[in-house]
């Protein structure tokens, strides 16, 4: 009997339509915001593409390794079926513990932040300013009620079935794609500075940050932490491409449209984002000063909120930038949440048919949706847009994303052991080397989080770790239920 026999799933995800999953996902807020933050640690104009570049090198090689495993098993659930199968039960739940206590839920509060935000530019009334409840350590503003509103109306329209879900991704996916081409080919022909292009030409590859004895250079092994940190913010916004394996029993021909659409989605992103920071170092100087009382005084290390888009575009648009990339950043968070939580719900829809899960997240509402599973990340979800900023989400989210990938990753080489035997009409790219080298880079980034980064990654680790006894918990009782 086949998945959409057996789960009521609706096969309507065309190559189009899952490509619009993996690149609507990814692109959010991130994009436009994080440079900053990246060029403050890396003081380089060179390094700064170079973080960029090897997170879309990484992204699409995972997206290239991911193809086989979806070819094997395109089942609902993806990932978390992947990783089931090659180990055990037990990492089978860690991850969707995980995934939903803090990879899928983290980023979509995170993602949720950033539209309200930004629709504070537009709507001054939508500021942590205007706070509603405050008691103790908690506060609700109006910047969490636009944040949560988001959430639930997204929530409301995927429980409408798939036709619904990929309408809204396919309608906001080329919206924001086409937005970012115009963004692109402005800032290339238009907003080029030939002062900003001189001063970052002239220290390309100089990487300076910030000491307690003053301006450090960076070079060697310093050099090569100092990027891994670096790239915390490249990585989350590259992140979510996955998305598209947990709706496997809802793609048309899954073991080609899928590898094809991750390929397509990753690559396309990953050009996009290389393509956008060229034009941040075309119109602003990378190093500038906190204390600077002019757009270009201030560069790309110190723009206002940190908001580099919207300091690239003001030399042309002038106050005005603010308010239309304002627009450009609600419509793309809006439609990578779409995309986010379309997906996460079917991970939980196949932990429930696993017994790992609430029984009733297991079923189909009659438009053929875990509507169930959809409400039930909704309220965590907004649970989690009280609990930081957004740049604490950021962190807290990327730790654990990077292990499950090593993971999953490494699962084509237990499965190939395992399964030796299985069709398999697409195999991973460059094996065996290409996969160990991604999980070479990976591991390394996660070390250098967890010494320079522990804040937020410990904790990461921490949840993981307490799915052990929970599985164990849960196993139980519906054993003893049974």
């Amino acid at each position: 009997m086949s998945e959409k026999e057996h789960g009521g799933f609706k096969k309507r995800l065309r190559l189009f339509d899952s490509t619009a999953v993996v690149a609507g996902s990814m692109i959010g807020s991130g994009i436009f915001i994080v440079s900053a933050d990246i060029a403050r640690t890396v003081g380089s104009p060179g390094l700064l593409l170079v973080a960029w570049a090897v997170t879309g090198l990484l992204t699409v090689t995972a997206a290239l390794c991911y193809g086989e495993l979806a070819c094997l098993m395109p089942r609902t659930g993806g990932q978390y079926v992947y990783i089931r199968e090659a180990y055990h039960p037990l990492v089978g739940f860690l991850f969707g513990w995980a995934s939903f206590l803090v990879i899928q839920c983290g980023t979509i509060a995170a993602v949720a932040m950033g539209f309200a935000k930004f629709t504070g530019v537009l709507i001054p009334w939508v500021s942590e300013k205007h706070v509603w409840i405050h008691w103790k350590f908690f506060h609700f503003s109006s910047v969490h009620g636009v944040a949560i509103s988001m959430i639930l109306l997204l929530t409301w329209i995927n429980t409408k079935g798939i036709v619904a879900g990929k309408t809204v991704q396919n309608l906001f996916t080329s919206s924001k794609t086409l937005i970012m081409l115009a963004f692109i080919l402005t800032g290339l022909f238009v907003a080029k500075n030939p002062e900003a292009v001189r001063m970052n030409a002239a220290v390309f590859w100089e990487g300076v940050r910030a000491g307690a004895d003053g301006p450090v250079r960076l070079s060697g092994f310093a050099l090569i932490t100092v990027l891994g940190t670096a790239m915390v913010g490249s990585l989350f916004s590259s992140d979510a491409w996955n998305n598209i394996t947990f709706t496997s029993g809802e793609v048309v021909n899954p073991k080609r449209t899928i590898p094809l659409s991750l390929f397509f989605g990753t690559l396309i992103v990953s050009i996009l984002y290389i393509l956008m920071n060229v034009v941040y170092l075309q119109s602003l100087p990378l190093m500038g000063s906190e204390d600077g009382t002019t757009v270009f005084a201030k560069g790309i290390q110190f723009a206002t909120d940190d908001r580099v888009a919207t300091a690239a575009m003001h030399g042309i648009l002038g106050p005005s930038a603010a308010v239309v990339m304002a627009v450009f950043v609600i419509i793309s968070t809006f439609g990578c949440n779409n995309g986010i939580i379309l997906a996460s719900a079917r991970v939980y829809y196949a932990m429930a048919k696993d017994g790992l899960f609430f029984k009733s997240v297991g079923t189909l509402n009659p438009k053929g949706v875990p509507a169930r599973g959809l409400v039930v990340q909704s309220v965590w979800t907004s649970l989690l847009c009280l609990s930081g900023t957004y740049s604490n989400l950021l962190d807290y989210v990327i730790f654990t994303v990077l292990l499950f990938y090593i993971l999953t990753i490494a699962s084509i080489f237990i499965l190939r052991k395992k399964m030796p035997e299985a069709p398999r009409p697409y195999k991973a790219f460059g094996y065996p080397v290409v996969p160990v080298l991604y999980m070479m880079c990976v591991l390394f980034i996660m070390v250098d989080l967890l010494i320079y980064k522990p804040l937020y990654t410990w904790p990461g680790l921490i949840i993981v770790l307490i799915g052990v006894p929970v599985f164990f918990v849960w196993r139980r009782v519906n054993r003893a239920g049974a």
